[in-house]
C-alpha cells in the first residue's frame, strides 16, 4: 500500500519543531510561545480525523518544516547545531516506537491526558500549571522507557527548574508528533530510502503556508 507521505512529513515536522524548541530552550532560556502552544496543544489531540487536525493547520508548523528542510538539505546549521537537532529527533522517534509496545505506558499516558485536558478548561497550555503538568507526565510515563534524551546547552540556562518543566513539556509535544508518525506509517527506513520524497512534501507544504 502507497504511504501518504503528507501525513508522514506532517509528524515529522512536529518531531523537528519539538528539537528546535528544546534547542532554543537549553542554549537561549526561551523560545516562541506560539510555535510552543502549537507543539503542546497537539498533545492533547487524542482523537483526530487526520493528521493535520492534530496540529490545526499547516503553519503552525513552520519551524519544524525548516528545520527538517535545513537538516535533509545539509544548509544554513552550524555542526554542532545540526548534530543537537538530529539526536533530539532520532531519540524522540525511537521513544514513540517504544511507547507505542508499551501497553502500560500508554494506558498510563492516556488517564493522565484525560486530566490534563480537564485542566486546561482552566489555564492556557503554555501556563506554569499546564506546563509543570506536561513536565510530570514525561518523567512519570516517558523518562522510564529509555533512552533518556541528553539535552545538553547552558548549564545555568538547564539548572533552573522552569526551564527544565519547558523543555520536558516541549519533549513530550516531540512524543506526540513521534507516535503520530508511526500511526500514519513513518519507518527508519523512509529517512534513508525516501530522504528525497520527504523533502520534497516538505516543501511543498511550506511554500502553501
Amino acid at each position: 500500500m502507497a504511504k501518504n507521505f503528507y501525513d508522514i512529513t506532517l509528524a515529522l515536522a512536529g518531531v523537528h519543531q519539538s528539537a528546535l524548541l528544546v534547542q532554543h530552550l537549553a542554549h537561549k532560556g526561551q523560545c516562541n510561545t506560539t510555535d510552543l502552544a502549537s507543539l503542546l496543544n497537539s498533545v492533547v489531540i487524542t482523537n483526530p480525523k487526520t493528521a493535520l487536525d492534530v496540529y490545526g493547520k499547516e503553519s503552525n508548523l513552520i519551524p519544524g518544516l525548516e528545520t527538517l528542510l535545513s537538516l535533509f538539505n545539509n544548509s544554513k546549521l552550524a555542526q554542532v547545531q545540526s548534530n543537537e537537532l538530529i539526536r533530539y529527533t532520532m531519540s524522540l522517534l525511537v521513544l514513540g516506537r517504544k511507547l507505542l509496545s508499551h501497553n502500560q505506558a500508554l494506558d498510563q499516558l492516556s488517564l493522565r491526558i484525560t486530566q490534563l485536558q480537564r485542566q486546561l478548561t482552566h489555564f492556557d497550555v503554555v501556563s506554569p500549571p499546564i506546563i509543570g503538568a506536561m513536565a510530570d507526565i514525561y518523567i512519570d510515563v516517558i523518562s522510564p522507557l529509555r533512552p533518556r534524551i541528553q539535552v545538553t546547552g547552558s548549564a545555568d540556562i538547564l539548572t533552573q527548574s522552569a526551564i527544565q518543566s519547558k523543555v520536558r513539556a516541549t519533549l513530550l509535544g516531540g512524543i506526540r508528533s513521534a507516535v503520530l508518525w508511526q500511526q500514519v506509517g513513518g519507518k527508519q527506513m523512509q529517512l534513508l530510502f525516501s530522504r528525497r520524497r520527504i523533502f520534497e512534501q516538505a516543501k511543498q507544504i511550506r511554500l502553501t503556508c
